[in-house]
């Protein structure tokens, strides 16, 4: 289902006249990657791009990377193609269709170098836990579209999260944990900036945790 919330008037027009340039309509038919950004290069799928600043500030640093964005939320799609647009960025496509639906039907087994799920909703309330993005049958899917040593790495703010997203992919098979900490939780990789509400966060204390696992 898609969320709509408040799309600003410069969101909306990005959405309208940009999405036609950057997006890329979701279909039952694989996707070639490398057709669909016009070259051979490492290809890096983000889940959930939010407002897209990161998304954004990572393309700009790696140009050499691809990287291929879904969301469902207009407003944040809107904001991230006026952010490619305004940058220049040949190197980000956008998808606003449900993540599973493109991921069982339009991306390929083994075609991804990375996968980026960067602070999906924690659905807090024990009895919304079922509502959570990552879940041993995502974590099934994702391993089987990664390449041989790809990595899939996802942020949360909150503990208990982190913690089944550890105990999900260490079950899943072919994904190997990449941290050498007792804990099972990475340092923060240099590619993913800190967002500023999540220093103001650590500033007051509370936590973030990277968990990064590579297919074997």
């Amino acid at each position: 289902m898609l969320r709509q919330g408040r799309v600003s008037n410069a969101q909306q027009r990005a959405h309208d006249t940009l999405l036609p340039r950057y997006g890329i309509a979701y279909s039952d038919a694989p996707l070639d990657l490398h057709i669909a950004f016009g070259r051979a290069a490492t290809k890096v799928l983000e889940i959930g791009f939010g407002m897209g600043e990161t998304t954004a500030t990572i393309a700009a640093a790696h140009p050499g990377i691809d990287y291929l964005g879904i969301e469902v939320h207009t407003p944040g799609v809107g904001s991230l193609l006026k952010q490619i647009d305004a940058a220049g960025l040949s190197n980000v496509r956008v998808i606003q269709h449900d993540a599973v639906e493109v991921l069982r039907h339009m991306i390929a087994p083994a075609s991804l170098d990375g996968i980026h799920i960067f602070f999906p909703d924690p659905w807090p309330k024990k009895r919304h836990h079922k509502r959570r993005l990552i879940q041993p049958p995502l974590a099934a899917l994702l391993a089987g579209k990664l390449k041989p040593g790809g990595y899939v790495h996802a942020a949360t703010d909150w503990h208990e999260y982190a913690a089944q997203i550890l105990a999900v992919f260490g079950a899943t098979a072919g994904l190997i944990n990449t941290a050498d900490t007792g804990e099972g939780y990475a340092p923060r990789p240099d590619y993913r900036p800190r967002t500023k509400f999540e220093t103001r966060g650590l500033k007051l204390g509370h936590g973030v945790w990277d968990i990064v696992f590579r297919r074997a």
